[in-house]
């Protein structure tokens, strides 16, 4: 077994350990949420917690890890009788993103359940990581339907599996750790509001601090095992301070007084529900007994916010998590300051074993960061920096054309002189509610909220041969299939006699999610201001609608001389917004070249991801006036590469950006193209937009009869 690199040497990432610390000394707190860029020692982190935990005791040959003091009576391994356990190292389980439902939660033997009538039960990772740490790297990519069964676990306390009326209960007590990187996409806010805590985390821009990482990493990975003995005194003083604290934590006084701090903060800060008053109660608790105190004080409520409520602020998928700390100062000046507490503060154990500045309190919040025969990197001065001011939007020197502008005037507009002047981006119109857009077909992707698709949850529609390991048994057709065979099996009893092969697979049709790509229109005919903010807002809308439905983006731009990827496919949909908002218009029209790059990017991502079908959302005028890298005619490149796109039965969508009473329908000819419907940006609003769904069903179908008739 690898030795782990010690929890005591990773540099910085104060918040980060004292989060971990904090559900250390109190599981209740609920878990810790670690968001941030790659390569910030999240995983490091994470995994060197489980050597601070102390050891449990549990039941010999319990697979589920009951305490001899109080073994769990509905354990399926029981009962257990009190007596002498066994001492073991606290576990660390790691949940792939990959993993199945029957993994995590644990498989039951349908086919020994209905022919011999017993439960066999095979444990997942909840039950292996009781008592434990549950450790899962990207949680983001997990699918919602194992997330929330995971917190549900976290928050009961317990793991219930049932398949067909078996069922089957044991006890899931355990520090739930989730990391991610929110360029990857972000959770839902109702799955963010389960963790207790979040930290946001990032690399230091300070070079000795930087230098002093490199200088650990490289010891580390020259002889792991000589430099965790280095830090071995180190670890044995956190882990101490850990039991200390939990022995401590029941003696830790709440008081009126801070309890009322707590409710005005989540109320000044207008948090939804009441999770995030309990979350704050149970940190500041923890940090108080943390810092060897049995009084809750005002500075436990302040640190107990700021990694409590950060993640349960956010109203859309394109907030950023974060506290307003002026904000919060200023509701907890509204109380008095307590009194200090009578007993005497823990004396440091004087050989930098934790008891140093830097917790919350002053007595110490997080371990030490100078190890046996080093130097903590100096702090360098504060630089008194202030960020400069952003710029104000450019103000709008072009007026939206009138109402009546001629068809000289819109043949001017689709000129777009090559040398026109880049114009700065724009901010987009408010987004909207919109109606679904959908991919006809029934599909067999991830799980989503877009498309209809065979998935492994929804309504049963019919049964099938298990392919694999049975996971959702059609009870129905099951007995239907062993029934004609009773009497040559000999049954003679009131049960059936049931066979491997007469078990069925239910089969059940849901929603999957899709790649949506967008294809948008930045040239000069769309530069007008109010237009382009427009569009934006109706793209934006449309990401809104994606985050929601569970899809993975991307994001193409087209102008000038050719076509731009200005976001690969992914699931951030925030990554998508920000690009968007920062997207220039001017120039020409290569309409080919957008859809060409189009076609590219989706035959990449068809060779990753064969079971994700793609959705295409153009957003243009319908103009054409450069070729690009196509060459040829600008219009007749269009239409070739728009029947390219229809050819491999590509879902598509045109939203119509034209404006004025007279159109060129240059969009709608354009839409026919690529077989699917053309919607305007005034009917792409919910309440506008009846039948768009209809429509690209239709059109697709349609498209391919003609073209077969032909």
């Amino acid at each position: 077994m690898s030795t782990p690199y010690p929890f005591t040497a990773v540099v910085g990432q104060s918040d980060l350990r004292l989060a971990l610390l904090l559900n250390a000394v109190s599981p209740a707190v609920g878990g810790v949420l670690v968001r941030g860029e790659k390569g910030t020692a999240k995983s490091t982190a994470v995994r060197a917690l489980s050597a601070l935990l102390p050891q449990v005791d549990v039941v010999p040959g319990c697979r589920f890890s009951c305490a001899p003091a109080a073994p769990d009576p509905a354990c399926p391994d029981g009962p257990h009788e009190p007596g002498e356990g066994t001492a073991r190292p606290a576990r660390m389980v790691e949940l792939p993103v990959g993993a199945s439902e029957d993994r995590l939660v644990g498989a039951l033997d349908i086919e020994r359940a209905l022919a011999e009538g017993v439960k066999a039960f095979e444990p997942g990772l909840l039950a292996d990581a009781h008592r434990g740490i549950l450790y899962v790297d990207e949680v983001n990519l997990l699918h919602d339907h194992l997330i929330d069964l995971l917190l549900d676990a976290a928050a009961m306390g317990a793991s219930y599996v049932e398949r067909e009326g078996v069922s089957v209960r044991h006890a899931a007590r355990f520090l739930l750790v989730g990391t991610m990187n929110p360029e990857e996409g972000e959770l839902r806010p109702q799955l963010l509001d389960r963790f207790g805590l979040t930290v946001e985390v990032a690399a230091s821009r300070e070079p000795a601090q930087r230098v002093e990482v490199v200088r650990r990493r490289l010891a580390y990975e020259d002889d792991p095992a000589g430099f965790a003995a280095r830090w071995s005194g180190d670890e044995t003083a956190v882990r101490e301070r850990v039991v200390a604290a939990r022995a401590l934590l029941p003696q830790v006084r709440l008081g009126d007084n801070a309890l009322l701090q707590i409710a005005a903060t989540c109320a000044g800060f207008e948090v939804d529900g009441m999770r995030a008053d309990i979350v704050m109660a149970r940190t500041a608790t923890a940090l108080a007994a943390w810092a060897g105190r049995t009084e809750v004080r005002k500075e436990d409520v302040r640190q107990a916010a700021l990694l409590a409520l950060p993640h349960r602020r956010r109203r859309n998928p394109f907030d950023a998590p974060g506290l307003d700390e002026d904000k919060l100062d200023e509701i907890l000046d509204g109380f008095p300051d307590e009194e200090p507490d009578p007993e005497p503060e823990p004396e440091p154990d004087g050989d930098g074993d934790g008891g140093g500045d830097g917790g919350p309190d002053g007595g110490g919040g997080v371990p030490p960061q100078t190890g046996p025969e080093e130097q903590a990197p100096e702090e360098g001065p504060d630089s008194g920096e202030t960020a400069a001011p952003e710029p104000e939007p450019a103000r709008a020197e072009a007026q939206e054309p009138s109402a009546d502008a001629s068809d000289t005037a819109d043949a001017a507009d689709s000129a777009d002189a090559a040398d026109a002047p880049v114009q700065a981006a724009v901010r987009a119109a408010e987004p909207f509610r919109t109606r679904m857009l959908s991919v006809p077909g029934l599909g067999e992707g991830a799980s989503g909220r877009r498309s209809r698709a065979r998935t492994a949850h929804g309504r049963t529609t019919g049964a099938q041969r298990p392919r694999g390991q049975l996971t959702k048994l059609h009870l129905a057709a099951t007995v239907q299939a062993a029934a004609p065979h009773q009497r040559a099996r000999g049954r003679s009893g009131r049960g059936l006699v049931i066979r491997k092969d007469d078990l069925r697979q239910a089969t059940r049709e849901g929603r999957e999610g899709n790649l949506v790509l967008f294809v948008v229109d930045a040239s000069g005919s769309m530069a007008a201001r109010q237009r382009m903010s427009a569009v934006k807002g109706a793209v934006l809308s449309l990401l809104l609608d994606a985050y929601q439905r569970r899809d993975k983006v991307g994001l193409i731009t087209f102008r000038g001389a050719g076509a731009d990827l200005a976001l690969p496919p992914t699931s951030s949909v925030d990554a998508a917004a920000a690009r968007l908002e920062q997207l220039p218009t001017g120039g020409r029209t290569p309409l080919a070249a957008g859809l060409l790059k189009a076609h590219e990017v989706l035959r990449i991502e068809r060779l990753r991801d064969p079971s994700r079908r793609p959705l295409l959302v153009v957003v243009t005028d319908g103009r054409a006036t450069s070729a690009g890298s196509v060459g040829g005619d600008p219009r007749a490149a269009g239409r070739r590469t728009a029947g390219l796109l229809a050819a491999e039965g590509i879902a598509s969508v045109v939203v119509d950006c034209e404006s004025g009473p007279v159109r060129l329908g240059l969009a709608g000819a354009l839409a026919a193209d690529l077989g699917g419907p053309a919607v305007t940006l005034d009917g792409l609003r919910a309440d506008s937009l009846a039948g768009l769904v209809k429509n690209v069903r239709t059109s697709v179908s349609e498209h391919s009869s003609n073209r077969r008739a032909a």
